[in-house]
């Protein structure tokens, strides 16, 4: 089984991403860490025990960064697309499990010095948890064995702003730094997420199986289908952006990367948080992380509808 760490801000596709985590025997997971972005760092917090409560389990839950390192917050909770409470507005079980009274990234770093190379990585919200103990303990984060990054948008346009991807928009700092650790990183971004879709009507089968799990994962990816309908016209899918990271930790021939040199604008009035490859051929920068630039749509889609509910 490969350990795992998933760091999440948790909102639908995050829920989705616990989910399909648990449901796959692949996997060991550690713990969950959450940071804000969807919504607030509590609040995510919070989803996520709910979630673990309604699959059935119970997993380390330990909230890490409330805001951005460097400067106020500049994207806005993603409440028009995840509800007000980042799960459609819907109740959910109530968890009896409590989070751990320790940081995020206190965390990550015991497990990855007690599992010294044994551990991925698998961040899908914004990298500031990652960024802090990059800080913190430079070499730690050099001693995982791989970091999965929901996140950036190389050669398609961002979601968030025009030309930036919301997670790396939420702390572009946070992902500067990370991108120039020496981690092993491979970033599974729009290039490839705006790939894989979810339609309404895989999702409404789910009400076949009528149990409490499929009807809260019917209902809440309802909302967020006809969230990307009100935004964006005539969609009857969502994007499975955190979902697919999963499914690239458990099978990397899922997809084809490529390894780039990826640098993150901190200053452009207009590309502010794009993150820039350099794409020349003849250039002489060392690539730093493994980019998606293709994905195994059908294999994707076969594996996640298997395991879901």
């Amino acid at each position: 089984m490969k350990k795992i760490i998933i760091d999440v801000d948790t909102g639908i596709d995050d829920a989705l991403a616990i989910t399909f985590a648990n449901q796959s025997k692949e996997l060991e997971i550690l713990g969950i860490t959450t940071c804000f972005g969807n919504v607030s760092v509590e609040m995510a917090t919070e989803n996520t025990l709910a979630m673990l409560a309604a699959i059935g389990t119970e997993i380390p839950v330990i909230p890490g960064a409330s805001q951005p390192l460097f400067h106020p917050m500049i994207k806005e909770y993603s409440t028009h697309f995840h509800g007000d409470n980042g799960l459609a507005n819907k109740k959910l079980p109530e968890s009896t499990q409590e989070p751990l009274n320790l940081h995020a990234t206190q965390f990550m770093i015991e497990q990855v010095k007690k599992y010294p190379g044994e551990i991925t990585l698998v961040c899908l919200g914004s990298l500031t948890n990652l960024a802090f103990l990059t800080m913190q303990e430079p070499e730690i984060v050099t001693k995982f064995k791989k970091i999965v990054i929901m996140g950036g948008a190389v050669n398609v346009p961002g979601n968030n702003q025009m030309h930036a991807e919301a997670n790396i928009y939420a702390d572009p700092e946070a992902a500067s730094i990370v991108f120039k650790s020496d981690a092993n990183i491979t970033l599974v971004g729009l290039d490839v997420t705006t790939k894989v879709k979810l339609t309404l009507d895989e999702v409404n089968r789910w009400k076949e199986l009528n149990t409490p799990l499929a009807n809260i994962l019917r209902d809440i990816t309802t909302f967020y289908i006809e969230s990307y309908n009100r935004s964006h016209g005539a969609f009857n899918y969502c994007y499975l952006h955190d979902p697919l990271a999963i499914a690239v930790t458990i099978d990397p021939e899922l997809v084809d990367t490529k390894p780039m040199y990826i640098q993150v604008d901190l200053e452009g009035h207009y590309s502010y948080g794009r993150t820039v490859a350099d794409l020349r051929i003849r250039s002489n920068k060392k690539p730093n992380v493994n980019v998606c630039t293709a994905v195994n749509v059908s294999k994707f889609t076969e594996l996640f509808l298997k395991r879901i509910v």
